[in-house]
């Protein structure tokens, strides 16, 4: 558990961390800020191979979902060791991998999330008023003004906006708050400009959350030619269920835009069993079930 051991830091200055550790590793990866959060904290990108064709791998939407940075920082050290050595994955070369593909992997898109869940950040008024008066944010998942960005994409937004009330949402708060418009968010927009920016280049695109060992393949039933063969493969490879989500889930989430505006083969991973935030002794047992589902999506 190396990788999420937090005794001394906090958790996103040990994912901060393990990104530059990685980046002095391995020089030759691509370390770039692609935008900053509402309280000014960067928005990381590591780039992994030298091919064209891309894939793109997001964790930590929300702010109890933490342990995704770490799988995917965790992935990423197993793919340029093996990369490096020769070494096979299973069926997988990422030696090979490295030389036709590139992988870009955002660890963390919500650091002030994780922050406020955490209890680094002094709880302002405006966050109590948000959390419903409460000074407890152990179930806090949006972003430092109450917008889960996971919802805050231009997929379904409105239908998204209108069923809100029915899961008790009013405004900011800790969970399923989509936001006063798409992207009114700099996390979320930063990450669509990344992803417009590489483009045509992107082949797959996974965003990773915990709880429920689901891979969510589709927006409204449909998907591109390979989504749910795609789907399928990755099933047979970590055990996971291909499913599909429903109510208010089914709309506004990063996966909903890159496959319906973008025509991206997206998908999102629930990684893990249990309640949200996932306990740490769980961590090599989740990554081990998508490991391979992980190399796979990179070579796709």
């Amino acid at each position: 558990m190396k990788y999420i051991d937090i005794s001394e830091t906090t958790v996103t200055d040990s994912v901060f961390a393990k990104t530059n550790n990685l980046a002095e590793k391995y020089p030759y990866i691509e370390k770039n800020v692609f935008g900053s959060s509402v309280r000014g904290k960067p928005l990381e990108y590591i780039k992994i191979g030298k091919g064209k064709k891309a894939s793109l791998f997001v964790g930590a939407h929300h702010a109890m979902e933490y342990i995704t940075s770490f799988l995917l920082l965790e992935f990423a050290e197993v793919f340029l060791g093996a990369a490096e050595s020769g070494e096979k994955i299973g069926v997988f070369a990422p030696k090979e991998i490295f030389e036709k593909r590139s992988v870009y992997i955002v660890p963390m898109l919500n650091p002030d999330g994780i922050d406020i869940e955490q209890g680094v950040v002094k709880p302002t008024q405006d966050l109590i008023d948000m959390n419903k008066g409460s000074t407890d944010f152990s179930r806090w998942q949006a972003n430092a003004r109450g917008v889960d960005l996971n919802h805050n994409y231009d997929a379904g937004f409105w239908s998204a906006r209108e069923l809100e009330g029915e899961y008790g949402v009013c405004g900011p708060g800790p969970t399923r708050f989509s936001g006063p418009y798409p992207e009114s968010e700099p996390e979320s927009a930063a990450l669509c400009r990344l992803t417009r920016l590489l483009g045509e280049r992107l082949c797959t695109v996974i965003a990773l959350h915990t709880q429920g060992e689901e891979i969510y393949w589709d927006y409204g039933g449909a998907g591109t030619r390979d989504s749910l063969p795609l789907a399928k493969r990755f099933a047979d490879l970590s055990g996971y269920k291909v499913s599909s989500p429903c109510g208010i889930a089914s709309f506004g989430g990063f996966k909903d835009y890159t496959l319906s505006k973008l025509g991206i083969t997206s998908f999102t991973i629930e990684c893990g069993m249990g309640e949200n935030p996932l306990p740490h002794s769980d961590f090599y047992s989740i990554y081990k079930k998508i490991e391979m589902l992980l190399f796979c999506a990179a070579s796709f």
